[in-house]
């Protein structure tokens, strides 16, 4: 699959690890910085989506995103755990909970530029999960340095792999499936970001308590991914 991301914040704070470990099945570990755990909160568009090597369909190659993450480890091998991904297009919703075994929800999302400032609008429409809101206001800044491995920024958005067990995240973290994706794509340009907005509830509808203090900023330049097909681990 390949695919655009663009209009994208990636939005951090740091977090107990004993809050997190109880969202992941026990093969994966929480990957940690200097002992912290990360919890993210991404919303971004993903545009140009079409299965490599044929055309895009027209109204089902674009959507608006909003994702919770965390980081995980299995043999090694870092990558993302999404507790959750609103997303707007339906079909894309389907596809990736039942051939990616993702845990994808439907929502209605408006993520909107206006003169460079950008702002995204959530409201969660799934059915039979906790309910959730979100919206944000932000404006990217200067270009930042190449984040160097090792560091902070790195640890936090060169991912290059993502982990799932099933479209059901309660179901999931007991599941004996575990898969594993791979991504390709040129390194993050990242961007200084300054919110003038911030509410959201995506964190809570996971039973997890409101991340303190102000998030970790960093917005990114639009890039093109290519996404492996998952592989059972």
């Amino acid at each position: 699959m390949r695919q655009r991301w663009s209009q994208l914040l990636f939005a951090h704070w740091p977090v107990d690890p004993a809050l997190l470990r109880p969202y992941l099945p026990a093969r994966l570990e929480l990957d940690l910085f200097e002992g912290q755990a990360w919890l993210g909160v991404v919303p971004f568009t993903m545009s140009h989506i079409r299965p490599l090597g044929l055309p895009a369909v027209p109204g089902l190659n674009r959507l608006h995103e909003l994702n919770v993450r965390t980081y995980a480890t299995l043999d090694g091998v870092p990558g993302v755990w999404f507790l959750s991904l609103d997303a707007t297009q339906p079909l894309g919703v389907w596809a990736a909970r039942t051939l990616f075994h993702l845990p994808y929800l439907h929502a209605r999302i408006r993520l909107t530029d206006t003169n460079g400032t950008l702002r995204a609008v959530a409201e969660r429409t799934h059915r039979g999960v906790a309910p959730a809101r979100f919206s944000a206001t932000w404006t990217p800044g200067e270009k930042l340095p190449r984040a160097a491995p090792g560091t902070l920024p790195h640890f936090l958005t060169e991912r290059y792999f993502l982990y799932t067990a099933g479209a059901d995240l309660r179901q999931a973290v007991s599941s004996p499936n575990l898969w594993r994706g791979r991504l390709f794509h040129e390194p993050w340009t990242l961007r200084e970001a300054t919110v003038s907005e911030w509410e959201s509830t995506l964190v809570e509808s996971h039973g997890l308590p409101t991340p303190t203090g102000p998030p970790l900023l960093y917005a990114a330049d639009a890039l093109d991914v290519w996404i492996q097909e998952l592989r059972r681990v």
